[in-house]
């Protein structure tokens, strides 16, 4: 946002809930994109929930911030200015199903140039799908309510992540916030921009919502997971799409099946990008 913009939304309706903080401005520039506020101590959930639950009458949608180590005092990379808003394209631009058999396109297959994964260990991990992409999970309903559900794991987050700082950001949800903040966790991968669209999709097709972000780590509450096999299955490459880290570096044995397992009835998503 443009000097000024973000000032005038956090002196709307929540400004007297806003703890001691500042605007953090973009990286790049002199100052004249503002990308996020920040506050100068730990997050409390109660306080979360409440600007959650005003971000339709607000324009904010508050993000839990945790930084590359906690005790640095630049609280890296928020603190230290290395968000870049210009940088990104716009989530509008890109399309979810597009980008994600896309991407499967490139992890799945073999490189060309050769690498440490050949070509039998990457059909392993890839199994039943091999390299045909094997298309979008399908759509999944519930009686659970997506934000309620997203206030219970806000809690939860900071149970075990004391440090995490709040982070408001100009923004109609939390997909959207992470390209509006210029959050550059997978910049080694992809523009922000393109996973703001897939997690839109999965806030439409999951319930899910974007709790969470660190210096190279997504967070997401889910109200509508996978429950059976062939759907995790489904969910699981749509996630090695999206981060092939989490199943590339993630518990053994390193396998979409193993990992399809461990999301099946999971009420989070937790993504992390080397």
């Amino acid at each position: 946002m443009t000097a000024g913009q973000l000032t005038k939304v956090l002196s709307g309706r929540v400004a007297h809930l806003l703890p001691p903080g500042r605007i953090v401005p973009s990286g790049e520039g002199d100052g004249d994109v503002e990308a996020l506020w920040l506050s100068d101590g730990p997050a409390a959930a109660e306080l979360w929930t409440r600007l959650h639950a005003e971000h339709n009458r607000s324009g904010l949608w508050p993000l839990l911030l945790d930084a590359l180590d906690p005790d640095d005092g630049d609280f890296r990379l928020w603190g230290s200015g290395e968000v870049f808003p210009e940088q990104m394209s716009s989530p509008a631009r890109h399309d979810a199903a597009g980008l994600l058999a896309q991407w499967w396109g490139t992890y799945a297959s073999p490189d060309p140039d050769g690498e440490a994964i050949g070509t039998e260990e990457r059909l392993s991990v890839t199994a039943p799908f091999g390299q045909a992409w094997p298309g979008l999970a399908p759509v999944r309903k519930t009686a659970i309510n997506p934000d309620h559900l997203a206030a219970e794991f806000a809690q939860a987050f900071l149970a075990h992540h004391p440090q995490a700082r709040l982070g408001p950001v100009a923004a109609t949800s939390g997909a959207e916030a992470l390209t509006v903040a210029g959050w550059a966790g997978p910049c080694n991968f992809d523009d922000t921009a393109k996973f703001s669209t897939v997690a839109q999709d999965w806030e439409h097709r999951f319930g899910a919502r974007v709790v969470a972000v660190g210096f190279d780590t997504l967070h997401l509450s889910v109200a509508s997971p996978p429950t059976l096999e062939r759907e995790a299955l489904l969910v699981a490459a749509e996630h090695f799409a999206f981060c092939p880290d989490n199943i590339w570096q993630g518990s053994a044995p390193y396998t979409l099946a193993a990992y399809a397992e461990q999301i099946t009835g999971a009420h989070r998503w937790d993504f992390w990008w080397d």
